[in-house]
Protein backbone atom coordinates (compact mmCIF):
# COMPACT_ATOMS: atom_id res chain seq x y z
CA UNK A 1 0.00 0.00 0.00
CA UNK A 2 1.20 3.52 -0.77
CA UNK A 3 2.71 5.92 1.73
CA UNK A 4 0.35 8.79 2.58
CA UNK A 5 1.17 11.99 4.45
CA UNK A 6 -1.47 14.10 6.15
CA UNK A 7 -0.69 17.78 6.65
CA UNK A 8 -0.47 21.21 5.07
CA UNK A 9 2.85 22.36 3.60
CA UNK A 10 2.73 25.63 5.55
CA UNK A 11 3.67 23.52 8.59
CA UNK A 12 7.38 23.23 9.32
CA UNK A 13 6.80 19.74 10.67
CA UNK A 14 5.00 18.61 7.53
CA UNK A 15 7.79 20.06 5.39
CA UNK A 16 10.29 17.86 7.23
CA UNK A 17 8.32 14.75 6.41
CA UNK A 18 7.64 15.58 2.76
CA UNK A 19 11.30 16.43 2.20
CA UNK A 20 12.42 13.21 3.89
CA UNK A 21 10.10 11.20 1.66
CA UNK A 22 11.44 12.97 -1.42
CA UNK A 23 15.02 12.27 -0.34
CA UNK A 24 14.29 8.55 -0.17
CA UNK A 25 12.46 8.44 -3.49
CA UNK A 26 9.52 6.53 -2.03
CA UNK A 27 6.22 7.09 -3.84
CA UNK A 28 3.74 8.94 -1.66
CA UNK A 29 0.59 11.02 -1.70
CA UNK A 30 -0.33 13.90 0.58
CA UNK A 31 -3.58 15.42 1.83
CA UNK A 32 -3.88 18.94 3.23
CA UNK A 33 -4.95 18.97 6.87
CA UNK A 34 -4.76 21.36 9.78
CA UNK A 35 -5.59 25.04 10.31
CA UNK A 36 -7.85 26.31 7.49
CA UNK A 37 -8.04 22.83 5.95
CA UNK A 38 -9.62 21.28 9.02
CA UNK A 39 -9.67 17.46 9.00
CA UNK A 40 -7.61 17.02 12.16
CA UNK A 41 -10.60 17.01 14.53
CA UNK A 42 -12.69 14.56 12.55
CA UNK A 43 -13.25 11.15 14.14
CA UNK A 44 -11.37 9.41 11.34
CA UNK A 45 -8.30 11.59 11.78
CA UNK A 46 -8.38 11.45 15.57
CA UNK A 47 -8.41 7.67 15.32
CA UNK A 48 -5.02 7.96 13.60
CA UNK A 49 -3.62 10.85 15.62
CA UNK A 50 -5.37 11.66 18.91
CA UNK A 51 -3.29 14.84 19.23
CA UNK A 52 -5.25 16.45 16.35
CA UNK A 53 -1.98 17.70 14.90
CA UNK A 54 -0.04 17.28 11.66
CA UNK A 55 1.79 15.47 10.23
CA UNK A 56 0.52 11.93 10.32
CA UNK A 57 2.02 9.17 8.20
CA UNK A 58 0.20 6.13 6.88
CA UNK A 59 2.37 3.37 5.47
CA UNK A 60 0.09 0.51 4.70
CA UNK A 61 -1.50 -0.48 8.01
CA UNK A 62 1.13 1.37 10.03
CA UNK A 63 0.29 4.86 11.32
CA UNK A 64 2.86 7.18 12.85
CA UNK A 65 2.79 10.72 14.24
CA UNK A 66 5.50 13.08 15.56
CA UNK A 67 7.46 14.66 12.72
CA UNK A 68 11.00 13.70 13.67
CA UNK A 69 9.93 10.12 14.37
CA UNK A 70 8.39 10.03 10.89
CA UNK A 71 11.61 11.40 9.35
CA UNK A 72 13.59 8.66 11.11
CA UNK A 73 11.16 5.98 9.98
CA UNK A 74 11.15 7.06 6.34
CA UNK A 75 14.94 7.31 6.23
CA UNK A 76 15.37 3.94 7.95
CA UNK A 77 12.87 2.06 5.80
CA UNK A 78 13.28 3.73 2.42
CA UNK A 79 16.61 5.55 2.61
CA UNK A 80 20.19 4.37 2.37
CA UNK A 81 22.96 3.92 4.93
CA UNK A 82 24.06 7.53 4.52
CA UNK A 83 20.62 9.04 5.01
CA UNK A 84 20.00 6.76 8.00
CA UNK A 85 23.43 6.03 9.51
CA UNK A 86 24.10 2.41 10.38
CA UNK A 87 27.03 3.10 12.68
CA UNK A 88 25.54 3.63 16.14
CA UNK A 89 27.73 6.58 17.05
CA UNK A 90 26.85 8.35 13.79
CA UNK A 91 23.19 7.48 14.13
CA UNK A 92 22.84 8.79 17.64
CA UNK A 93 24.80 11.91 16.80
CA UNK A 94 22.13 12.52 14.16
CA UNK A 95 19.39 11.67 16.68
CA UNK A 96 20.88 14.15 19.15
CA UNK A 97 20.71 17.05 16.68
CA UNK A 98 17.19 16.07 15.63
CA UNK A 99 16.09 16.20 19.26
CA UNK A 100 17.89 19.53 19.74
CA UNK A 101 15.97 20.97 16.81
CA UNK A 102 12.67 19.98 18.35
CA UNK A 103 13.38 20.90 21.97
CA UNK A 104 15.54 24.01 21.49
CA UNK A 105 15.64 25.54 18.03
CA UNK A 106 11.97 25.08 17.19
CA UNK A 107 10.84 26.12 20.66
CA UNK A 108 12.89 29.31 20.61
CA UNK A 109 12.22 30.38 17.03
CA UNK A 110 8.50 29.75 16.93
CA UNK A 111 7.49 32.90 18.75
CA UNK A 112 8.93 35.33 16.23
CA UNK A 113 7.55 33.32 13.31
CA UNK A 114 4.07 33.28 14.82
CA UNK A 115 4.16 37.03 15.33
CA UNK A 116 5.37 37.84 11.80
CA UNK A 117 3.27 35.35 9.85
CA UNK A 118 0.35 34.21 11.99
CA UNK A 119 -0.56 37.44 13.81
CA UNK A 120 -2.24 40.48 12.25
CA UNK A 121 0.14 43.44 12.08
CA UNK A 122 -1.91 45.54 14.46
CA UNK A 123 -1.79 42.75 17.06
CA UNK A 124 1.91 41.90 16.90
CA UNK A 125 3.83 41.96 20.13
CA UNK A 126 7.36 43.29 19.65
CA UNK A 127 8.38 41.88 23.03
CA UNK A 128 7.55 38.35 21.89
CA UNK A 129 9.66 38.83 18.76
CA UNK A 130 12.51 40.22 20.83
CA UNK A 131 12.44 37.32 23.31
CA UNK A 132 12.30 34.77 20.51
CA UNK A 133 15.19 36.45 18.71
CA UNK A 134 17.29 36.66 21.88
CA UNK A 135 16.81 32.93 22.44
CA UNK A 136 17.20 31.81 18.82
CA UNK A 137 20.33 33.70 17.81
CA UNK A 138 22.58 31.81 20.29
CA UNK A 139 21.14 28.52 19.04
CA UNK A 140 21.85 29.50 15.44
CA UNK A 141 25.35 30.54 16.49
CA UNK A 142 25.80 27.11 18.10
CA UNK A 143 24.80 25.39 14.88
CA UNK A 144 27.07 27.72 12.91
CA UNK A 145 30.02 26.79 15.15
CA UNK A 146 29.21 23.09 14.79
CA UNK A 147 29.21 23.42 10.99
CA UNK A 148 32.61 25.15 10.99
CA UNK A 149 34.30 21.75 11.02
CA UNK A 150 31.95 19.61 8.95
CA UNK A 151 29.99 19.79 5.71
CA UNK A 152 26.71 18.64 7.22
CA UNK A 153 25.15 18.37 10.64
CA UNK A 154 26.15 14.72 10.97
CA UNK A 155 29.58 15.05 9.38
CA UNK A 156 30.83 14.63 5.83
CA UNK A 157 27.54 13.46 4.31
CA UNK A 158 23.95 14.67 4.19
CA UNK A 159 21.78 12.63 6.55
CA UNK A 160 18.47 12.69 8.37
CA UNK A 161 20.10 15.06 10.89
CA UNK A 162 20.04 17.90 8.35
CA UNK A 163 16.33 17.80 7.59
CA UNK A 164 14.76 19.16 10.79
CA UNK A 165 17.49 21.76 11.35
CA UNK A 166 17.30 23.04 7.77
CA UNK A 167 13.52 23.43 7.98
CA UNK A 168 13.96 25.62 11.06
CA UNK A 169 16.77 27.63 9.45
CA UNK A 170 14.62 28.11 6.34
CA UNK A 171 11.85 29.53 8.50
CA UNK A 172 14.18 31.79 10.48
CA UNK A 173 15.96 33.12 7.41
CA UNK A 174 12.55 33.98 5.95
CA UNK A 175 11.59 36.34 8.77
CA UNK A 176 11.52 40.03 7.80
CA UNK A 177 14.06 41.08 10.41
CA UNK A 178 17.85 41.54 10.52
CA UNK A 179 20.12 38.74 11.68
CA UNK A 180 23.84 38.28 12.30
CA UNK A 181 26.16 36.76 9.72
CA UNK A 182 26.65 33.05 10.27
CA UNK A 183 29.00 32.05 7.45
CA UNK A 184 29.18 28.31 8.13
CA UNK A 185 25.44 28.05 8.61
CA UNK A 186 24.83 30.04 5.41
CA UNK A 187 27.26 27.87 3.42
CA UNK A 188 25.56 24.72 4.68
CA UNK A 189 22.08 26.06 3.97
CA UNK A 190 23.07 27.02 0.43
CA UNK A 191 24.20 23.44 -0.15
CA UNK A 192 20.90 22.20 1.28
CA UNK A 193 18.90 24.36 -1.12
CA UNK A 194 20.77 22.85 -4.06
CA UNK A 195 19.31 19.41 -3.31
CA UNK A 196 16.53 18.42 -5.75
CA UNK A 197 14.52 16.82 -2.94
CA UNK A 198 13.95 20.22 -1.33
CA UNK A 199 11.83 21.35 -4.30
CA UNK A 200 8.26 21.94 -3.29
CA UNK A 201 9.35 22.30 0.34
CA UNK A 202 12.12 24.80 0.99
CA UNK A 203 11.31 26.89 -2.08
CA UNK A 204 7.83 27.68 -0.76
CA UNK A 205 7.12 31.05 0.89
CA UNK A 206 6.38 31.12 4.60
CA UNK A 207 2.77 31.41 5.61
Amino acid sequence: MAVHIWGRLSSLNVRKVVWAAQETGVAFTRSDAGMAFGVVKTPAYLAMNPNALVPTLQDGDFVLWESNAIVRYLCAKYGDATLYPQDLAARFDAERWMDWQQTTLNRDSGGAFAQWFRTPAEQRDAAVIARSTAATEPAMAQLNDHLATRAYVGGAHFSMADIPAACDVHRWFGLPQPRPAWPHLERWFASILSRPATRGVLDLPLS
